[in-house]
């Protein structure tokens, strides 16, 4: 009896001791589970993250890609305009912006720019700062326009990019003066200076036709607006007006005498009584 005792004894210590074994399985099973858990809490934490910053990434790319191949395209069709408007000019030396902008329009292509991200699409691109110099023979070009990146989150941020260069203009010989000549200026009939340089950009005016509905952000070389010319502006102005770098009014005519210079060569000692031109005089 007392070895049955034993014996039963024996199997309960028994079967406590296994209690334990089987509880360590179990707390190593639910750590593998925590841990699993946490492991895919993470990675769904990163996808939230990483993803959206690898779109936003993705999409900087593409609009910076979207920018670069707007100012190539429209440099290389302001060459390309310019070019034919360089032709032009041998013939009639005023720059006629409203045809330079039409050309680049139509080297990039009307549906191009409105689909782009130009603000205002073809509206958006202005010409009218460009101009040629009869003194220097050279024709200055500047295409203006705002670009606006389609980003709401960031309130669409915007830029104002300008293009520029300068090419040869064919304006023909533009002689007949040896300015080295000793002793001869240049004088106007109404303006009270004498020039030592008949190619002062005051005797050689660079006139410019341009759209008549830009006039009212347009200024002129001081900073001052354009205003009507008594002369030739009746009522509203045409589609299309003259005006000049330095001068504040903008023109009908082309023949308008506010657009014209009667220049006399003269001995300097003809005009003792007025001063030199700031800008030619003194610089020989």
């Amino acid at each position: 009896m007392k070895t049955y005792t034993n014996k039963n004894t024996s199997l309960m210590t028994s079967e406590g001791a296994s209690a334990p074994g089987i509880t360590k399985r179990n707390m190593t099973d639910k750590k593998e589970q925590t841990g699993a858990v946490r492991m895919r809490g993470s990675v769904t934490i990163e996808a939230s993250v990483g993803i959206p910053l690898f779109l936003f990434a993705s999409v900087c790319l593409i609009w910076m890609i979207e920018v670069q191949s707007i100012r190539i395209s429209i440099l290389t069709a302001a060459q390309s305009a310019a070019k034919s408007a360089a032709e032009d000019t041998a013939i009639l030396p005023v720059l006629n912006t409203i045809k330079l902008k039409k050309d680049i329009i139509s080297f990039i292509g009307e549906d191009r720019i409105n689909r782009s991200i130009i603000q205002g699409g073809t509206s958006g691109i202005s010409c009218w700062k460009s101009h040629v110099s009869l003194s220097s023979k050279e024709i200055s070009v500047t295409v203006r326009y705002k670009i606006q990146l389609p980003l709401p989150l960031f309130n669409s941020p915007s830029a104002e990019l300008e293009e520029h260069f300068i090419i040869s203009a064919w304006t023909g010989y533009q002689g007949g003066r040896n300015e080295n000549d000793a002793g001869i200026v240049y004088v106007t009939d109404n303006e009270a200076v004498y020039h030592e340089e008949y190619g002062c950009s005051y005797l050689q005016l660079s006139i410019r036709f341009v759209p008549a509905s830009e006039l009212e952000m347009m200024r002129n070389e001081g900073g001052g607006r354009y205003h009507a010319c008594d002369k030739c502006v009746f009522g509203t102005a045409m589609t299309g007006v003259y005006i000049t770098e330095t001068g504040n009014k903008y023109h009908n005519s082309l023949n308008c005498s506010g657009l014209k210079r009667t220049i006399h060569a003269v001995e300097k000692s003809e005009v003792s009584g007025i001063g030199g031109c700031s800008r030619c005089s003194g610089k020989k």
